[in-house]
């Protein structure tokens, strides 16, 4: 699929020298990388590989043990709560299990983030809004339903359309296509695409799937055992003779 052009004079993430221990538990080691504004960047990594924990980081919710996340021009662990707490309003966290609220339907899942953090909007106007993020991910018709009676695949795009909402201008998304069949995860895939097109993100996706990192990035970075083996475009990163790297292309064959 045609990539969205990005703008590589303008950073929105920039990780730099970035180290997370707990006690002797080194996760992260020196953690170097940028986001430039428009891009996807896939972060492929296995389980248990630090992936969770850099995305805590850059959103401010873990503090590093040593290096610096300047996010949107913020330096995240130097800057007020308020000031983060504004900072996290303009970015979109699709999380894995989609993270809706059972007790409330669709409608009100989506209006949710709206009357919290928007103030003084009309009920017509939060009425307009959760029916163009429904429409974006092609689930207006599901407004009155409870997230129970939804497939995986249906909870993944309502989980994004609650984060398009807010108009964020970074994405984050957490292995958005874990747990779904081809068919269903392509569908996300060209999701992830059409929000960067349509809305401008830029985004960091966690995935160990290869096929939506090639599918859905600009570039990709191989994280494993707490550190960035290798960056750069699919074809780059896995053109490679390191063991590791090749290890973990041949570990999630592509079909």
């Amino acid at each position: 699929m045609e990539q969205q052009p990005i703008n590589k004079k303008e950073i929105v993430i920039s990780l730099k020298n970035l180290s997370k221990s707990f006690g002797e538990q080194h996760v992260l080691t020196d953690i170097n990388l940028e986001v430039y504004k428009g891009e996807n960047v896939a972060l492929l990594g296995k389980s248990g590989s630090g992936k969770s924990v850099l995305i805590k980081l850059i959103v401010g919710l873990l503090k590093p043990t040593e290096g610096e996340i300047i996010v949107m021009d913020k330096n995240v662990n130097q800057i007020s709560s308020i000031e983060l707490n504004k900072l996290r309003l303009k970015i979109g966290f699709s999380f894995q299990s989609s993270a809706l609220y059972d007790s409330m339907n669709i409608y009100e899942n989506l209006a949710f983030p709206l009357k919290m953090n928007v103030k003084n909007l009309s009920s017509g106007d939060v009425k307009q809004a959760v029916e163009e993020a429904l429409t974006e991910v092609g689930l207006i018709d599901k407004i009155k339903q409870m997230p129970s009676d939804l497939s995986g695949g249906q909870r993944k795009r309502i989980g994004i359309a609650r984060t398009l909402i807010m108009k964020p201008e970074i994405m984050l998304y957490d292995e958005p296509t874990s747990g779904l069949d081809p068919i269903t995860s392509a569908e996300i895939n060209n999701l992830i695409i059409d929000v960067q097109k349509k809305y401008k993100t830029s985004a960091i996706i966690i995935t160990h799937d290869l096929t939506c990192a090639r599918n859905t990035s600009n570039r990709c970075a191989v994280l494993l055992e707490g550190k960035i083996l290798k960056a750069g475009t699919f074809e780059e990163v896995f053109q490679t003779e390191n063991e590791q790297i090749k290890s973990f292309y041949n570990y999630n064959f592509i079909q």
